[in-house]
Formats: structure tokens, sequence, C-alpha cells
């Protein structure tokens, strides 16, 4: 069993869509990269406001730790480039409309120079609000202004913590290498403090996430060597696709020219086996043109030989009937010149017989144009004229071969009944339908082939009645009919008489 080869026009779309996913796939992971830069930030400030929103919480006890809460309760990072919209940058502090709760404001001056030391280090604005979203404490400024106008702060002051992503100006001067983030937004949260089930103030922070530029610039050397290794693979791809498409077809191109040059097939070497089926079926396909090239020139180069040999005969025959009558025609009886003349016209007639048979032998090994290619053998049969008596035995077939064709086999084959069976010899033609086939059997009860002839009967030029007119055409023609439409003629051994098989596959 013949493996499975990919077609080469499989392997030329892989290698398409792979060179296609790599800048694809690049830009997806970048995306995914984006996000996941995004996702840190908000990890890294909701670990922020766990630690102040503990301490704001302590202090509003005096200093007391809070009593823990119960159970564990961690909080995941929830923004995604991909689902979450990015809001407009952050509206301006509102002036309140009443003073900061007292004790939130006590608890928030213990908060000031923490939240100055942790800025230095984290970078991020830093805001703690009492319950009503008035700031109590800042890294920056917004002191005394209420922030519950931010969707963030809100929803955090109902109770739940919120984070969301909004739109930040261009920020001049900001390069791969500086320690400002250059990334066009930034991330907020809002972080509520809970006692007793109640919001005792809201934990404000923002912070730019880093961009890709910065990202991939701490990873630069990492880039160059996964750039590399693309390049690499891009060109092991290539040689891979030149060492299984492109060698076998560059092979078979060279014998294309050698066959075109007149190299036999029997001399051509064979191509190594390729990893797709195409360079296998061209080789296949060169290789059988090359043997029916050969095939082709041997029967010219045969045919032209026999058909010399055939016409040399009569025409010499002529031409000495010819030249004696030009020499000696005063000097010859009556008698004598119409010898001559008959012999010649004898000759005349042969030649004739030949071009004809010729032109039949052409005719039958020329396929014919798609069209009627089935025939009903019985009525086919039943209309020739039989030069001999021939008994007829067959019901209505149809037979895959035009009735022109089948009519020149049966007339040939009745043609030798009449002339090689001998005197008072009778035929007999009968049909009948065998599985997927038709079945002609054509035979008679004369003196039958000699087990010398019984191999030569078949060839071109081969005859046993040349004294009779035969030209040695007739079975060659049948034969060659035969082959055309798919079939087979042979003689059948045993006798009395000749008897022929004709098979044919049934329409």
């Amino acid at each position: 069993m013949r493996p499975r080869k990919p077609r080469l026009r499989t392997v030329l779309l892989a290698a398409n869509l792979l060179l296609l996913a790599l800048p694809l796939g690049g830009l997806w992971l970048l995306r995914l990269y984006e996000s996941a830069l995004v996702r840190q930030t908000e990890t890294e400030l909701v670990a922020q406001a766990a630690v102040i929103g503990a301490a704001y919480e302590a202090a509003w006890h005096g200093g007391a730790p809070p009593a823990p809460g119960p159970g564990w309760a961690p909080r995941a990072a929830v923004l995604d480039l991909a689902k979450d919209p990015v809001l407009p940058p952050a509206p301006d502090a509102l002036a309140p409309d009443r003073p900061a709760d007292p004790r939130a404001l006590a608890a928030g001056a213990t908060l000031l120079p923490v939240l100055a030391a942790a800025q230095r280090i984290t970078l991020a604005g830093m805001r703690v609000t009492d319950a009503a979203g008035i700031v109590v404490a800042s890294s920056g400024g917004e002191m005394g202004l209420s922030l519950a106008g931010r969707a963030e702060v809100s929803a955090a002051l109902a109770g739940w913590p919120a984070a969301v992503l909004r739109d930040r100006p261009p920020q001049p001067g900001v390069g791969s290498a500086s320690i400002s983030r250059a990334a066009p937004f930034r991330v907020f949260l809002a972080h509520p403090v809970m006692e007793g089930g109640a919001v005792i103030g809201v934990v404000v922070l923002s912070r730019t996430p880093a961009s890709i530029d910065q990202a991939l610039h701490g990873k630069r050397w990492e880039m160059a060597g996964l750039a590399a290794a693309l390049l690499l693979a891009a060109g092991v791809l290539a040689l891979v696709i030149a060492y299984t498409v492109s060698r076998p077809i560059e092979a078979v191109a060279a014998q294309a020219h050698a066959v075109a040059a007149g190299a036999r097939a029997t001399l051509l070497p064979r191509t190594r086996r390729s990893a797709v089926r195409e360079a296998d079926e061209m080789w296949a396909a060169i290789q059988s043109m090359a043997t029916t090239l050969e095939y082709r020139a041997d029967y010219i180069g045969a045919f032209a030989a026999e058909m010399s040999h055939e016409f040399k005969t009569p025409l010499a025959a002529i031409r000495g009937a010819l030249e004696l009558l030009a020499d000696h025609a005063a000097e010859m009886t009556e008698a004598e010149r119409a010898t001559f003349l008959s012999q010649a016209a004898a000759d005349v007639g042969r030649l004739d017989r030949l071009v004809k048979g010729l032109l039949e032998l052409a005719r039958a090994e020329a396929p014919l144009p798609r069209g009627e290619e089935d025939c009903d053998v019985a009525a086919v049969i039943r209309g020739l004229p039989m030069p001999a008596p021939v008994a007829l035995e067959g019901e209505a077939l149809r037979a895959a071969i035009p009735a022109e064709r089948l009519a020149t086999v049966i007339r040939n084959l009745a043609d030798n009944i009449a002339r090689h069976a001998g005197p008072g010899a009778t035929g007999q033609i009968a049909w009948r339908r065998a599985g997927a086939q038709v079945v002609i059997e054509v035979s008679d009860d004369g003196r039958g082939v000699s087990p010398g002839n019984a191999g030569r009967i078949f060839g071109r030029f081969f005859t046993t009645a040349r004294d009779r007119g035969g030209t040695g055409l007739g079975l060659s023609i049948a034969r060659s009919h035969m082959a055309t439409a798919g079939g087979s003629i042979d003689l059948m051994p045993g006798g009395p008489g000749a008897r022929f098989r004709l098979v044919i596959p049934a329409a």
C-alpha cells in the first residue's frame, strides 16, 4: 500500500499559514502581554491598598490592631484590555458639602508620612477618604476635597471594591528607559475599609502600568534571541521545502529534457522519492511518456520496414513488366503482352488493397472522439452481408464498442472464413453475456490454423493467401479495433477449424 503524501498545494498552504501565523501570533502575544502588565499593576495596587487600609483601620481605633475578619478574603486582579473599556480621565475632585469626619481626619493624619514614604518607592498616587468620600490623607493634593463623583470610589463607598482603566494624556519626555511609565491609560483602584459591615473609609490608588516598549526594552536581548530563532526557523523551512519539493521537481524536469533529447526510458535514472505526491506522479508520468514514445518509435520503425517490404515486391514486378514491354513489346506476341499487362494490373490491385488496408489500420489504432460508444451486438452482426455460409446465434446485447468498429472486426473474421477455411466450409458466430463482458465467438469447420502460424496470424502483413490477394492486415486491424475499445481478440486452441474469441466490456 502506497503511503499517502500531502499534495504540493497542501505543503505550500501550510508554509504560508505558518509564515502568516508568526506575525499574527506575535501581535496576539503582545496584546496578551499588555493585559498581563495591566493585571500586574492592579495586583500591586491591591496589595498596597490592603496594607494602607489595615493601617487606616488601626489608626481609626487609636492605634489598636483591628479585629481579624472571618476567614480568608483574597482579591484577584480583574481588569482585561480585551473586555474592559478605557474611561475618560478622572474628573476633578469637588468641594464637599460638609466637613470631613473628625475621627477619619485624625486617622488620616497618622498615615500622611506613611503615604509619602511609600510613594517614593511605588510611584503610585495614594488617597484615603472618609465614609463620605472626602480625602483625609494624600500623597499629593486634593486634601479636603470629595472624590465621591468617581465611579470606582462610589462603588467602594457602597462596600464593593472596584478597579477601572482611565485615559491618560501623553507624557512628554518619557522613554523606554525612563522610570515614568508611558502607557496611554492608568489603573485606578478603590478599596473599601469596613468595620462591622459599614464603610469607614476608602483607599484610592492609581498607577500607570508599564508600556509594551518599556517591557520589551527590559527584554531586548531575549527578543533579539527570539527574532534570530524565527529567522532560523524560516530558513530551515525554506530548506525543507527546497529539499522535499524543488529538488525532485528539478530532477524530473532534467529527465523530461533527457527524454526530449532522445534518451530511452530504461536508461533514465530513478528520481528519489519526495515528500509530496506530485513529484512522484510527475516522475511516473515522464517514465510512462518515455515508454510510450519508445513504443511509438519502435512501432513506426518496424511498420516502415514491413510496409517498404510489402510495397517493394509489387512495385518491382510492375517496373519489370513495364521495362520488358518498353524494350520488347514489338517482338512479343499478343498473348505475351496480355500476360505482362495482367500481371502489372494484379500488382496494382494489390497495392490498392494494401493502401486501403493501411488506412483502415490507421483508423483502427486512432482513438475515436467520445460520443457513441456502445451498440446492439445482434443488430450489427445480423445486418452484415456474409461472404460465406455463417450461422448466427445470440440475443440482443449492448457492448461498449462503436458499431462501426464491431462491424469491421466481424467483417474481417467472416472474410477469413471465405478465404482460408477452404471450399465448402461453414462458419458460426455466437454471442452471449458473461458477467460485465460480452463474449463473441467466431468459428468455422475448415482447415484451421497450423501450429506454426498460430503465433503469427495477428502480425501485420502476415498472410497465407498472398496469391489470392491477401494483404495480411485483416486480423491486425481487428486486434487494433478491439484494443481501442478496451476489449481483446484471441485465437482459441482446438478444432476443427479456426475459433476466435472476442471479449468486449458490456455497455
